[in-house]
């Protein structure tokens, strides 16, 4: 098994319609090759950012006519690049979906098959002093399933945003020998100025693991305003990347995953659950 990852991080601004965030990814996957990267990986909803979804001019069907996911399997064959897609609204069965979208992720691989797929299980719906209700499930139904993926660097354990403030979803994929953990996101400024950085590095430390943890960041189409800051934290719980929250942008990260199984051995906390009464 290699013991490194040289990584593509991404920071966007995702506009309400795919053409723009198709054009970003192009260059970022042209750049992530030249700087001999394995992996890209892309923020929450970096396919579409809308608060319309039935948006007749950026239409959403199902994920395998998704011309977002399209265009990341088409760069990750030219590109012999993995590739996250982040996020993209799509469409799901409606006995299963109420006729509300999937927050979905597709995990691709350099021959540009997926070969992983997650739905954002936790959405999120939080009402904040002072500011109008944030109610996700009104357009996005929850997925129901965790996702390991299997990798030429072991197992990686996906999630979205929201996602990050249920750590047992995080312990599972850790306790299943998961070393690396997706948290692409669109957080909010308020919150992430409260809570990005700790529950991130919480994560990380919790479990041992990287956390790679793409981001969107500045004004939206939609009027909506991201925090950015797309982190990078080791299983020591340091930040070895932080893109700030000026601009979109790419960093170019190498991921020692050696730092895996030390930090697991000095700590093995994975294994020290214990039962208990309450």
């Amino acid at each position: 098994m290699p013991d490194s990852v040289r990584l593509c991080l991404a920071q966007m601004t995702s506009s309400n319609r795919y053409a723009p965030n198709i054009a970003f990814v192009e260059e970022a996957a042209a750049h992530a090759a030249r700087a001999g990267c394995d992996l890209l990986a892309l923020p929450e909803v970096s396919g579409l950012m809308t608060l319309t979804p039935e948006d007749p001019a950026a239409p959403i069907g199902v994920a395998k006519d998704n011309p977002f996911i399209a265009a990341c399997k088409r760069l990750a064959a030219e590109h012999r690049l993995w590739i996250h897609t982040g996020s993209t609204p799509v469409t799901g069965p409606p006995e299963k979906t109420g006729g509300r979208f999937y927050n979905h992720a597709e995990l691709i691989n350099p021959d540009g098959q997926a070969v992983a797929f997650y739905n954002k299980i936790h959405l999120f719906d939080i009402q904040l002093e002072g500011k109008p209700p944030t109610g996700e499930s009104q357009r996005y139904a929850p997925g129901d399933a965790a996702t390991l993926a299997q990798t030429p660097w072991g197992l990686w354990g996906l999630s979205i945003c929201y996602d990050l403030r249920f750590p047992h979803l995080y312990r599972g994929y850790a306790q299943a020998e998961a070393g690396v953990l997706f948290v692409p996101s669109a957080f909010t400024v308020p919150t992430g100025q409260a809570h990005w950085h700790v529950l991130l590095r919480a994560r990380a430390i919790e479990n041992g693991a990287f956390v790679i943890a793409s981001a969107q960041v500045g004004r939206h189409d939609d009027g909506r305003k991201t925090y950015g800051h797309a982190l990078v934290v080791d299983p020591w719980g340091k930040v070895i990347c932080d893109m700030g929250a000026d601009a979109p942008g790419l960093e170019v990260v190498d991921l020692d995953l050696t730092q895996i199984a030390r930090t697991r051995r000095q700590i093995p906390a994975l294994s020290h659950d214990r039962p208990y009464t309450s």
